[in-house]
């Protein structure tokens, strides 16, 4: 037999092994993968992509315009492939190698991030409040193979401070992360879930402020961890989220309670108009400023620091830390010695002298973490006493939590 030829009817052969091959699940052999591939891939939160087809933006609109409902609030969505693209890949952005957290995606409306999500391997849980959008989610969720969850439910009516049974789409934590599939896990372990979402411009601030407080308290959805946010909001609260000592303006009491509980990382900055609105005449409504810049949505990753809960700051006791530094900041240009004077401290020089912090500093003038050794100070002070909590105080946390 002649080198470099096949014996008559070997070529048949050959291609009848390899139909049974393929047929018989062995293809990853062939490509040099193990068998299991595709579980493989689940188990670490990498799936392959489904090969969806990703609506253009005219189509997102007409679905949005269809799920239209009186006396809904007003919410924005994505509709433009491009932004969806540029969300997804800041949403995989740095991540780590190794099993990855499923994402929360809340909102979605018509699922353009959804879809595009799906085809870059993500695993999603889609919680969606209006019903008009849950027939086309629920039909691409059959068509998976539980890649995507869909969920009928509002994440920012989370938790809501009312006795009784919580009707839809309002929801409670544990629920959301049992129907999920997510565990709690300890604080300083990795991120156990990843929220995406575009908070809503009505009550924007009270809505960063409940989350705050559950951050704080390790309650609602960080009883399960340190859960991260991927968010747009506003450019102007995302101007006062990082701002600067110094600034009496910017530099608010939010500003220092969020820069101490999370990493904060800007992801993307977008126009308006890149964004869908549910109006009737399909209208922007970009909120007014006055006195700080507006023109973005600003994607911002807040991840809560693994140490928050280290040193003398604990859950038990960060609603006090909280208010200190409410009201140590509710006159920015007070001197910090009048504020601890005002809580009956006796020596509240040395105490500062003792943290290195200078006699007349005003309270805008400290950084996060000062505030964060004064109240450990305190604490540990025995000249301290908490009788600067008073009723308003109490009384601005049901405010709050509205």
């Amino acid at each position: 037999m002649l080198a470099g030829r096949a014996p008559p009817g070997a070529a048949d052969c050959c291609r009848r092994f390899l139909a049974a091959a393929l047929a018989a699940g062995l293809r990853p052999l062939l490509c040099g993968l193990p068998p299991c591939w595709a579980t493989a891939r689940r188990a670490v939160g990498q799936w392959p992509s489904p090969g969806l087809r990703v609506p253009e933006a005219a189509e997102a609109e007409r679905l949005v315009q269809q799920a239209q409902r009186t006396g809904v609030s007003l919410r924005r969505f994505i509709a433009c492939p491009q932004l969806a693209r540029t969300v997804q890949r800041c949403l995989q952005d740095g991540a780590r190698p190794g099993p990855q957290p499923v994402l929360l995606e809340c909102a979605p409306g018509p699922g353009i991030l959804t879809r595009t999500l799906l085809n870059a391997g993500v695993r999603v849980v889609a919680l969606e409040s209006n019903s008009a959008f849950l027939p086309n989610l629920q039909s691409l969720e059959n068509s998976l193979d539980g890649q995507l969850k869909v969920i009928y439910g509002d994440f920012f009516r989370l938790d809501p401070l009312v006795t009784g049974t919580v009707k839809p789409p309002a929801m409670c934590s544990d629920k959301l992360f049992e129907t999920m599939g997510v565990a709690a896990v300890p604080w300083r372990a990795d991120v156990p879930v990843k929220i995406f979402g575009i908070i809503p411009q009505k009550k924007e601030r009270n809505t960063l402020w409940r989350l705050l407080f559950a951050l704080y308290e390790c309650s609602s959805i960080y009883r399960y961890g340190r859960v991260e946010l991927n968010i747009f909001i506003s450019e102007k609260e995302y101007k006062v989220l990082t701002a600067m000592p110094g600034d009496a303006r910017t530099y608010q009491a939010f500003t220092v309670l969020w820069q101490v509980g999370c990493e904060i990382q800007l992801l993307h900055m977008e126009p308006w108009s890149s964004f869908v609105t549910n109006l009737k005449n399909g209208g922007l409504a970009v909120p007014k400023s006055t006195w700080l810049p507006n023109d973005h949505l600003c994607l911002v990753r807040l991840t809560p620091q693994q140490n928050l809960f280290t040193r003398g700051l604990k859950p038990t006791n960060a609603a006090t830390f909280i208010f200190m530094v409410k009201q140590c900041l509710a006159k920015p240009k007070s001197k910090l010695t009048d504020r601890l004077n005002s809580w009956s401290l006796d020596n509240g020089g040395k105490l500062l002298r003792e943290l290195e912090i200078p006699k007349k500093a005003e309270a805008r003038n400290l950084y996060p973490e000062d505030y964060r050794r004064l109240f450990e100070a305190l604490q540990n002070s025995s000249m301290f006493t908490e009788t600067w909590f008073h009723d308003d105080v109490l009384e601005s946390i049901r405010n709050i939590n509205l």
